[in-house]
C-alpha cells in the first residue's frame, strides 16, 4: 500500500495499516461495500462459508481500574463473561463512549491492534480452527485477513477458554 491509498482511508484504517505495517503483517485492510458492524455482515461481504472465519473485537470495562478489555472472539461464538472475569477480574459493560475513547475506534470497527490505550487482550481458542480468519480494521467497512497464531504475535495476548459451551 503506498502513502496516497493509505491517505483516502479513513483515520482508524491508516493507525491499524501502520500498525500491521510496522509488523511486517502480509495483508493490509480493504474496504468493503457495506458495513460489517457484525460477523454476520462481514463474513456475507467477503463471502465466507462460516462465521466462525471472523475475528470479532469485543470490548469489557475491568471493575478494579477502568482498563479496557478486549476479548477477540470467534463470530459463531457467543463471550462467556464468566470466564474473562476469571481471567483478568470483574468487568462490565463497555459503553460506546469508552469503546471510542480507550481504543479510538467506534463499535463495530474496533480491530485487534492500534488501539489509542493498549487494552488487557484475550484470544478466544475456537479462532484456532481456521487457517484463515478477518478481523475489523477500524472502521465499520475495514477489514484484515489474518491466520490465527498472527493474533499472538501482534497482540502479544494469550489464547483462551472464553467462550460459552
Amino acid at each position: 500500500m503506498c502513502g496516497a491509498e493509505l491517505q483516502a482511508l479513513p483515520e482508524g484504517v491508516r493507525r491499524v495499516a501502520a500498525a500491521l505495517q510496522a509488523a511486517g503483517h502480509p495483508h493490509m485492510p480493504v474496504m468493503l461495500d457495506g458495513a460489517a458492524r457484525t460477523a454476520q455482515q462481514a463474513a456475507d461481504a467477503l463471502g465466507l462459508s462460516s462465521v466462525g472465519q471472523i475475528a470479532k473485537s469485543i470490548i469489557f470495562r475491568r471493575k478494579s481500574d477502568d482498563a479496557a478489555v478486549l476479548v477477540i472472539a470467534s463470530g459463531d461464538r457467543r463471550v462467556d463473561e464468566k470466564k474473562v472475569d476469571v481471567l483478568v477480574g470483574k468487568t462490565g459493560r463497555a459503553d460506546a463512549e469508552f469503546v471510542k475513547a480507550r481504543t479510538g475506534f467506534s463499535i463495530g470497527g474496533v480491530s485487534p491492534v492500534a488501539h489509542a490505550t493498549a487494552p488487557v487482550t484475550l484470544i478466544d481458542r475456537e479462532l484456532l480452527r481456521f487457517d484463515v480468519i478477518w478481523a475489523a480494521a477500524g472502521h465499520p467497512h475495514g477489514v484484515f485477513q489474518l491466520r490465527p497464531q498472527d493474533l499472538e504475535a501482534l497482540t502479544g495476548a494469550p489464547v483462551a477458554d472464553v467462550v460459552q459451551e
